[in-house]
């Protein structure tokens, strides 16, 4: 069995330290809001020039905010296997994302949070990604009637005939984008404009039937927001990808309100990302703030999301619970860490040094891509001065020979309890009789235009 290890309850763990005496007429409730593709620098809080998140920017004045916080991939479905199993995917299997025709997903062998609470007599439920309500995979990989801004732009789904070849090859068009319900497919293609009211409609219900049978409630609401396609009517005065991230933000505020309305200090809210931003999507990437991977950049490619430069994974994170978790806090404190590709440890952090056994850099805006570098002894940089990741220390230096040894040994240690553990395989087999399909008589699986629900075996 996967399962949990200590940290598996990291999320939990660390706020429960984080809390005064416990809530004193029973259970907190939980709410994880994950946004997507989401940069450190998009929350005002992280970094002034940012003025899209007042929502977001109140939540940490009113909560703890965490400047140091990483996710545990740089992709989506490591990074949430991981949030959800409290085990890195090298341990859990999930170590690079699936496709619509996978067989697999997260083992079924692995124990996530929702089963330790429901077990603790929780109600639970998944908003967004994975199960539920929402979309089993990133909203790009199908397409739909709006498609939404994207770079380059892909084609609305056809409607009548066969569907064409896209000149974008990252554009879908022979399946529209599934919405489900449990195992139902509820629209084909979705909505994305009304998608974000659905979200909400979905959590205001959930909390509303948790409190009427009087049990505690976690709920993991993953929003589309902010990866593309951005689906949104941009105002004059602001872009496109100022626009969404305004949407996303009242989107929090509201979900706040429900969470202050069960009653303030009797449930825990964070909220986080998956990763860091897409900088290949140009104008509608999110902003890295200071995490600006200099090294890598002078080399070509990105050094955000796909990467282990700071970009790539550390994410704005914010967690309130008034009464237990203190307000207008900034914590230094380093939570969680990140995987490299398919889950190898390309890079370690020992308190302010980042060392890099690997590198790399993600597809840029421009299109460039920086190679594969391996570096025996590591590449070492103190993020306290060189929080850009600018310039490695020099081998030579005493502060270097000084800190290495405590960081091979951690390296060392890193990898023994990695192949010491129980180690999970995912299935990353594929069937194109997996494919999520309302309806195979429709070009593009439609559903039947009076809005008939067609069942799906997944």
């Amino acid at each position: 069995m996967g399962t949990p290890a200590p940290r598996s309850v990291l999320l939990l763990a660390v706020l429960v330290g984080l809390c005064t005496p416990p809530v004193a007429w029973g259970k907190p409730n939980f709410i994880v809001i994950l946004a997507d593709d989401l940069g450190w620098g998009d929350l005002g809080a992280n970094w002034a020039e940012t003025k899209e998140t007042p929502h977001l920017d109140e939540l940490a004045a009113q909560g703890t905010r965490f400047v140091d916080f990483h996710s545990a991939a740089s992709t989506c479905s490591p990074s949430r296997a991981s949030l959800l199993t409290g085990r890195l995917g090298v341990r859990n299997g999930v170590t690079h994302n699936f496709a619509i025709s996978s067989l697999g997903g997260l083992p079924r062998n692995e124990t996530t949070l929702a089963e330790v609470l429901r077990a603790a007599g929780y109600s639970t439920a998944a908003i967004g990604f994975d199960y539920y309500l929402g979309i089993p995979y990133s909203h790009d990989m199908g397409c739909t009637d709006t498609p939404g801004y994207n770079v380059p732009p892909c084609p609305p789904c056809p409607q009548h005939g066969t569907a064409c070849s896209p000149a974008n090859k990252d554009c879908y068009t022979d399946v529209a984008l599934p919405l489900f319900e449990n195992h139902t497919i509820i629209q084909q293609p979705v909505n994305l404009s009304s998608l974000a009211e659905r979200y909400m409609e979905a959590a205001a219900r959930f909390i509303q039937q948790a409190r009427d049978s009087g049990r505690p409630f976690f709920l993991y609401l993953a929003l589309a927001h902010m990866h593309v396609p951005l689906q949104i009517t941009p105002p004059p005065d602001r872009g496109i990808y100022g626009a969404a991230l305004c949407e996303m933000d009242a989107l929090v505020g509201r979900v706040k309100l429900l969470a202050d309305h069960c009653g303030k200090g009797s449930t825990l809210l964070w909220f986080t990302g998956d990763n860091g931003p897409w900088m290949q999507k140009c104008e509608l990437a999110g902003r890295l703030g200071p995490l600006l991977g200099t090294w890598q950049r002078a080399r070509g490619g990105s050094p955000a999301k796909q990467t282990t430069w700071e970009g790539g994974h550390r994410v704005p994170a914010v967690v309130y619970w008034p009464g237990h978790v203190p307000a207008r806090r900034s914590s230094h404190a380093m939570l969680s860490g990140a995987a490299g590709k398919d889950g190898q440890v390309e890079a370690l952090r020992l308190a302010q040094y980042k060392a890099f056994y690997t590198t790399g850099g993600a597809k840029a805006c421009d299109g460039s891509t920086g190679p594969e570098e391996h570096h025996h002894p590591p590449l070492i940089f103190n993020l306290d001065r060189d929080i850009q990741e600018q310039e490695p220390l020099d081998v030579a230096t005493r502060e270097y020979q000084a800190v290495l040894p405590a960081i091979s040994r951690a390296y060392a240690q890193a990898l023994e309890d990695i192949a010491t553990d129980n180690i999970t395989v995912a299935d990353y087999s594929k069937d194109p009789a997996a494919v999520p399909c309302c309806s195979a008589q429709h070009v593009a699986c439609r559903c039947h235009a009076h809005g008939q629900k067609s069942d799906t075996a997944l």
